[in-house]
């Protein structure tokens, strides 16, 4: 899928994205992405797809007055709700840019963030090495940062699994590509219209597994999110 292609659909469908990711019990999901980063008062933490700033509130009372947020999204709609809610708040610590989700708009950062976006990403894998080179520090200070990644798949939870069909079909829906029949289709018992979704997922761990250590990793809302976090 191309970035103009994912910019458009989530363009066009930027309140009601707004309205899923600000739900309470998914700012309860975002709250522990942040604490899985281990933040500290004054770090610099850079959000990859920060979409309308949902991680924002998280993000800023982790690092507090003294550190620095900075977010970056593809989706121009989206980036002014996340302009509005630091113009409201008044956070002048808070930055959100325009801009791909594989290129940093800094040099280095304390610790990364990526909530629901590797998904989107056609070569997930080099993305997580890029976000990993960025937390690294310097070769000789042995203090890398940390990288969170937030990811929703199939889940293998008890009472999970009787809601497969309904999350595929969720995913078929929120794909740029999908059609009104996909996600018919998605509903279909052995439907794997999820799989291109669910092997970015995994490239993804398998990068950050290979390059941390120090790493956690926790489901929830009945095992269909998952966040990986590990020291680079």
């Amino acid at each position: 899928m191309s970035g103009r292609a994912v910019a458009e659909f989530y363009g066009d469908n930027a309140a009601l994205y707004d309205r899923i990711a600000t739900l309470p019990p998914v700012g309860r999901w975002r709250a522990r992405a942040v604490a899985a980063l281990d933040l500290a008062p004054g770090d610099t933490v850079v959000e990859m797809g920060c979409g309308t700033g949902a991680n924002l509130p998280y993000l800023r009372r982790a690092v507090g007055p003294g550190g620095r947020v900075v977010g970056v999204d593809l989706t121009g709609p989206l980036l002014a709700r996340a302009r509005d809610r630091v113009a409201h708040e008044g956070w002048a610590n808070v930055h959100v840019v325009q801009g791909d989700a594989t290129t940093a708009p800094v040099e280095a950062a304390d610790a990364l963030l990526a909530t629901f976006v590797v998904g989107l990403l056609d070569d997930p894998a080099t993305a997580v090495e890029d976000w990993c080179a960025l937390v690294a520090g310097a070769p000789d200070d042995g203090a890398g940062g940390r990288v969170a990644l937030v990811d929703a798949t199939a889940s293998e939870h008890p009472a999970g699994r009787l809601l497969n069909p309904a999350f595929r079909a969720f995913v078929a829906a929120g794909a740029p590509s999908s059609s009104a029949r996909d996600v018919a289709r998605a509903l279909v018992p052995g439907s794997d219209l999820d799989a291109p979704l669910s092997e970015r997922v995994r490239a993804s761990r398998r990068t950050l597994t290979a390059r941390s250590r120090a790493r956690r990793y926790e489901t929830m809302g009945l095992g269909f999110v998952g966040v990986l976090s590990g020291q680079v």
